[in-house]
């Protein structure tokens, strides 16, 4: 007779499915912009988690059932790092949010069981963008199901705040301070022009300075005292 221990019983639920993040530049610099301004607006709010490309098990017992967004945002579970998101033991909570990016091997089905996923298994709000057409669409949950966003151009997330606004080229997101969601590469550019401004007006303060103290001693040459009139 056989016996069986507890590690042959012991459900393992893999941190990784094997699968790539992206298939190319583009998608990975969009999945990237998405899930680090996401992770940025909520950086001062403890009670918000965000992750990308992370493993999602929602059904204890069940490892098969799994998914992993490109980003996600969950409201009520604490920040902090995970091999995987095991909603048993995140106190029952599904994200909220999630964000899918097409890369050009997608197929129909593929979008279309990622679809049923997040819409069986709680999602609020299900966002996809096309970085190559720049077009994105939307899901909102209204009773038991997910329904599209009719229009995405104006619409406001009612989790995010986050604004959708058509431009001629593509869709772009705007923070709720009106600011627009920006690559790592353009907002190291928009702080050399930060620090740059900073550095000519430094420049400028200090070259007042000196003409200020050439004429303080133009004064005190021709017997006048500069302080006296200060």
């Amino acid at each position: 007779m056989s016996s069986t221990t507890a590690q042959d019983t012991t459900i393992v639920y893999p941190d990784s499915d094997g699968m790539p993040m992206a298939e190319n530049t583009l998608q990975f610099r969009e999945i990237v912009t998405i899930q680090g301004n996401l992770d940025s607006m909520f950086r001062d709010r403890p009670d918000v988690f965000v992750a990308g490309d992370l493993l999602w098990y929602p059904v204890e017992g069940e490892p098969a059932i799994r998914r992993a967004p490109d980003a996600m945002v969950v409201f009520g579970r604490p920040k902090g790092d995970r091999g995987s998101y095991r909603q048993w033991e995140e106190g029952g909570i599904a994200p909220q949010v999630v964000f899918e990016v097409l890369s050009p091997g997608n197929t129909l089905t593929e979008m279309a069981e990622k679809f049923e996923f997040y819409d069986l298994y709680g999602v609020e709000e299900y966002y996809l963008y096309d970085p190559d057409s720049g077009d994105m669409s939307g899901w909102k949950r209204e009773g038991s199901r997910l329904r599209v966003i009719p229009v995405i151009n104006g619409w406001v997330s009612p989790r995010l705040q986050v604004r959708f606004v058509r431009d001629p080229d593509r869709v772009r997101m705007y923070r709720p301070d009106g600011t627009p969601f920006l690559s790592f590469v353009e907002v190291q550019a928009q702080m050399e022009q930060e620090r740059q401004r900073a550095e000519q007006e430094r420049q400028r303060a200090e070259q007042e300075r000196q003409r200020a103290e050439r004429m303080a001693q133009r004064l005190r040459e021709l017997g006048v005292d500069p302080d006296a009139y200060l």
